[in-house]
């Protein structure tokens, strides 16, 4: 789920002032919109939680069943090896044996709740004793919940949440001595950012990883892809982004019930109509806030700047996110201008979805 903003480097604002300068910067530009990190408050991250389990939204669901399909042959590709009953009973016996040239630490980018990441630690943890794991998302709700649930049932496993804005500049990676790392970017989050925007992440990514580390990303496929996927419509894609119950709806306004908490502002989020388009050209879904009737918003004046008065009239939107969807030429395309080889692509029959192992060269 992202948006056409520039990334700013923010590493360096509290939270709250991060908040309003990019809801002045967004709000006050043409057209106007919002960054979509804004979303995942607490509320934010836990309506998208629901999201993920909505009969339209088919891509936690395809990804997951990807992962459940796929894990043995995801770590089989990095040389992972289950080890034999005497060498479980050894490596119990003294925790020192570590088998040190087969360890991954796992590094997940925007990993909110991780709840289809424990597939592959569960994996991962039948082939190595150790196993640390390092989530990074900017909810440190999210990232309590995925600690508590994952330590308990991982065996092994150690969980090292990180809170930070990730777009913004590198995030530190701790990296035990002689392991490697396998990151994570999973739920087509990729797809959240403009492609100069996308290349900037992996780029960054990258700059921290070592021969020998790998990435496994996880992108949603473009509509009707050269005949591959013809059950896959446009309309397919905005009920994903549209459903019937009106969460995403929900979703999408929260932005403003969180601009109105932090910066007190007075939007009235029922004067905005949620709205999800498919942009053909440009190979996205753009989300945007529509205001229904002419009215006015006032923001009071903050550290970011003066107070602002913002008028809005129904033909005006607030675009908030943007998910560009992808071509295996376009995936192939990203990952090698950010020095990532092509290990192995998984897809589901109905090639809704793409995970793409890859090797940092």
């Amino acid at each position: 789920m992202t948006s056409t903003a520039a990334v700013y480097d923010l590493a360096d604002l509290s939270p709250s002032l991060a908040v309003a300068v990019e809801a002045r910067r967004g709000l006050t530009s043409t057209p106007r919109s919002l960054p979509p990190w804004l979303f995942y408050d607490e509320a934010g991250s836990q309506l998208f939680e629901q999201i993920t389990t909505l009969p339209e939204y088919y891509l936690t669901r395809t990804e997951r069943a990807l992962f459940t399909a796929h894990a043995h042959d995801i770590f089989q590709e990095l040389g992972t090896v289950i080890p034999s009953e005497a060498e479980q009973a050894l490596k119990s016996k003294d925790r020192r044996l570590s088998f040190e040239r087969r360890l991954f630490t796992v590094v997940e980018l925007g990993a909110g709740t991780a709840s289809k990441t424990g597939i592959l630690l569960r994996e991962l943890a039948r082939r190595q004793l150790q196993l640390l794991y390092q989530p990074i998302d900017i909810s440190p709700t999210a990232l309590h919940q995925a600690r508590t649930q994952l330590e308990s049932a991982v065996p092994g496993l150690t969980v090292l949440p990180c809170t930070a804005n990730y777009i913004s500049g590198p995030v530190p990676i701790e990296r035990p001595v002689n392991a490697r790392i396998l990151a994570l970017y999973i739920g087509s989050s990729i797809g959240n950012f403009a492609p100069a925007e996308a290349h900037g992440i992996l780029a960054r990514l990258r700059a921290q990883l070592r021969p020998g580390d790998a990435l496994l990303l996880g992108v949603d496929l473009a509509p009707c892809l050269a005949g591959l996927n013809p059950s896959k419509s446009p309309a397919t894609l905005l009920a994903a982004y549209n459903d019937s119950a009106g969460v995403t709806a929900a979703f999408n306004r929260n932005i403003l019930v969180r601009l109105n908490r932090e910066l007190g502002a007075d939007f009235r989020s029922e004067l905005f109509a949620h709205r999800a388009l498919w942009n053909h050209s440009r190979s996205r879904i753009e989300i945007h806030l529509q205001p229904l009737v002419s009215h006015s918003v006032r923001i009071p004046a903050n550290a970011a700047g003066p107070a602002l008065t913002l008028r809005f009239a129904p033909g005006d939107t607030i675009h908030t996110e943007n998910s560009y969807k992808f071509t295996p030429a376009s995936i192939a395309s990203m990952l090698e201008a950010a020095r990532f080889s092509i290990t192995r692509t998984f897809t589901d029959p109905a090639n809704l979805f793409a995970v793409t192992l890859a090797a940092a060269v």
